[in-house]
């Protein structure tokens, strides 16, 4: 009866106990006005309090018996109960044998409506993943769909107003998309050509069309939804500890009882220790606090695998982190323009009209520097392979490659510039335009996510990359991180990680690509980069960001501290009242209604340990700022 999370055939089983309930309370006014009207007639009264007491005895006595053949923490609750109805039975005091399992049922309603709505939560999030869809078709046209007839590779559009229906990247247009459900970010996201976009996100403004990546389960939304029911069914190590000495406290509590009846000779003292004795609010302490916890984080865009890696991350020492896609946007960007052209800007558009006739990295990432609109037609398009592009435009032959390109052209140059990256030059009929040098760039709150970590007592900080020493060295130089490892191999970034934690340390291993999947799978806590991340990083991560943002790094620790203080309070309620009201019990204080006030009282402790544990829910980070 006191589970704290319900599938739907349990909570349709709940709403039977509660009906019942309110059938027998009913009896039991009726029965005890009776006996107040008519005291000469007391077998009515006591007739009326035996049904009632029936018919709260079937919900009872069948979740005892089930918790017989399948025990659990909750089941001693069951049993309890169970074994104070059959004593009060036995004394004939039916108006407790009636009072107490309905007390207990309205409480039990309560914690089950308490309990910080997961399941709330998990099917608001599954009516995010269907929808409809304008599919667009070969011959142009557009058709609605349902989103789960998605494949990967077709084309939707998405109008303003409309719910993006699927993971996707942005082939045209410009929108402001709504991410909050999916990343927690309060921002909008600009959606342009070649940004991947979440499904369930919102479009506020602009047309988009996408092409599809992910549907259905495999889609960002889908593993929210199987890593919150993941998480919600996990299991602390708190909550393990009590089971291993369940069998050990059902038989510590009946000897009390015994030794309560042999020495006071009370059998309202002897039923008030059976129901003073129900652990529910020990037993919800762990998972109630993990479930608040997995709730919060999951609305910052923040998933955790297991309520066991929430209480990990407050005793980190260390980080680990991977440097490209990580620190890094993980994709070539222009760094810098060096030209003489008075016109900037038709240097771009020259240099993204050749970028878009090739596939080449470099090619791709100068593709974007200008829209469709603004590119020039090309004709005659030839690609030297491992050199550059050239093509005929209407002011002459456009070259945009590698150094080398330009010398088999004969075309003379400026000097190539020092740069630690890829570098592309630019010509037009026979004249040189322009350098172009690209690099990853540092997302910009890289340096502020890591001195946060700092101030949070993960002092030692080591960039693990298998990228060139050079660069890694200017990359660790700006973010401020001392200790670098540079071409690093998958092997050497597990054993580095096996290395800090044999030195002692506890690490957060970050990382998003399928080189640092051994290395996420060492670490304490391992974290993994939900934007563009590979799919065995995020399946070898003990905790995942949708968005990427490395400031949620910060907010996983702090969070994990602080559901470690409420547990602590929750144990410290849990254990204490329910010590107190045994010994209260025990010794005759509650008076000759002692069981119902027991089982008020317990009731009463649980929903204390609820809503300390609902407070977490009002775990707010500060506005997240990027660092002037």
């Amino acid at each position: 009866m006191s589970a704290p999370m319900l599938t739907s055939a349990e909570q349709r089983s709940a709403a039977r106990q509660l009906t019942l309930a309110m059938l027998a309370l009913g009896l039991l006014v009726l029965g005890l006005v009776w006996r107040w009207l008519a005291p000469d007639q007391g077998g009515v009264s006591q007739l009326l309090l035996g049904v009632a007491s029936l018919l709260v005895a079937v919900p009872v006595m069948r979740s005892a018996w089930y918790s017989l053949r399948f025990p659990s923490l909750h089941g001693i609750t069951d049993q309890l109960i169970a074994l104070a109805m059959l004593g009060a039975w036995a004394t004939g005091d039916l108006l407790t044998a009636a009072l107490l399992p309905i007390i207990m049922i309205f409480g039990h309603v309560l914690e089950e409506r308490s309990v910080i709505g997961s399941q709330e939560a998990i099917h608001a999030l599954g009516k995010l993943t269907r929808s409809h869809a304008r599919l667009v078709q070969a011959d142009g046209g557009i058709v609605e769909v349902d989103n789960g007839t998605l494949n990967t590779g077709d084309v939707v559009e998405v109008r303003a107003g409309d719910r993006v229906p699927a993971d996707g990247v942005v082939l045209s247009g410009q929108a402001s998309l709504d991410t909050a459900p999916i990343t927690g970010e309060s921002v909008p996201l600009e959606a342009s050509v070649g940004v991947q976009v979440f499904g369930g996100a919102i479009n506020l403004d602009g047309v988009l069309r996408l092409e599809v990546t992910r549907t259905g389960n495999e889609s960002t939304l889908g593993k929210v939804i199987a890593l919150m029911q993941n998480a919600e069914r996990s299991k602390p190590p708190i909550t393990r500890l009590l089971e291993r000495y369940a069998g050990s406290y059902m038989v510590l509590v009946l000897l009390l009882a015994a030794v309560t009846w042999f020495v006071t000779n009370d059998a309202q003292a002897m039923l008030a220790v059976l129901v003073a004795a129900c652990p529910c609010a020990l037993v919800l302490s762990a998972p109630a606090t993990a479930i608040a916890g997995i709730a919060v984080a999951a609305r910052h865009g923040i998933l955790i695998r297991s309520s066991a890696f929430l209480e990990e991350l407050a005793d980190l020492t260390s980080l680990v982190v991977d440097k490209t896609g990580t620190l890094t946007f993980g994709t070539l960007r222009l760094q810098s323009l060096e030209t003489a052209a008075p016109d900037r800007q038709t240097v771009l558009n020259l240099a993204a009209s050749l970028g878009s006739a090739s596939s080449h990295p470099v090619s791709r990432a100068l593709a974007v520097l200008a829209t469709q609109e603004h590119r020039l037609a090309l004709t005659d398009i030839r690609e030297r392979q491992g050199l550059g592009v050239v093509a005929q435009t209407d002011q002459g032959e456009a070259a945009l490659g590698r150094p080398e390109l330009f010398e088999q052209l004969g075309i003379v140059t400026t000097a190539v510039p020092i740069h630690d990256g890829p570098i592309a030059g630019l010509a037009l009929n026979g004249q040189f335009l322009a350098w172009l040098l690209l690099a990853d760039s540092v997302k910009p709150e890289a340096r502020q996510a890591l001195q946060e970590l700092r101030d949070l007592g993960l002092g030692r900080q080591l960039l693990l990359t298998g990228d060139r020493q050079s660069v890694a060295d200017s990359l660790a130089l700006e973010v401020g991180i001392s200790d670098v490892e540079a071409q690093a191999l998958p092997e050497d970034k597990l054993n580095r990680v096996l290395g800090e934690i044999g030195s002692g340390f506890r690490p957060m291993v970050v990382g998003d690509g399928i080189n640092d999947s051994l290395a996420l799978k060492a670490g304490v806590v391992g974290v993994a980069m939900g934007a563009g991340g590979a799919d065995i990083a995020l399946a070898s991560a003990d905790v995942v960001l949708i968005g990427s943002d490395l400031r949620r790094l910060g907010t996983c620790v702090r969070l994990s501290r602080q559901c470690r203080q409420t547990l602590q309070v929750n144990v410290i309620i849990g254990l204490g009242w329910t010590l107190a009201i045994v010994v209260f019990a025990a010794f005759g204080w509650l008076g000759a209604a002692g069981a119902m006030i027991a089982a008020v009282l317990h009731n009463l402790s649980t929903l204390l340990v609820l809503g300390n544990a609902g407070r977490l829910l009002r775990f707010q980070e500060p506005l997240l700022k990027l660092e002037d």
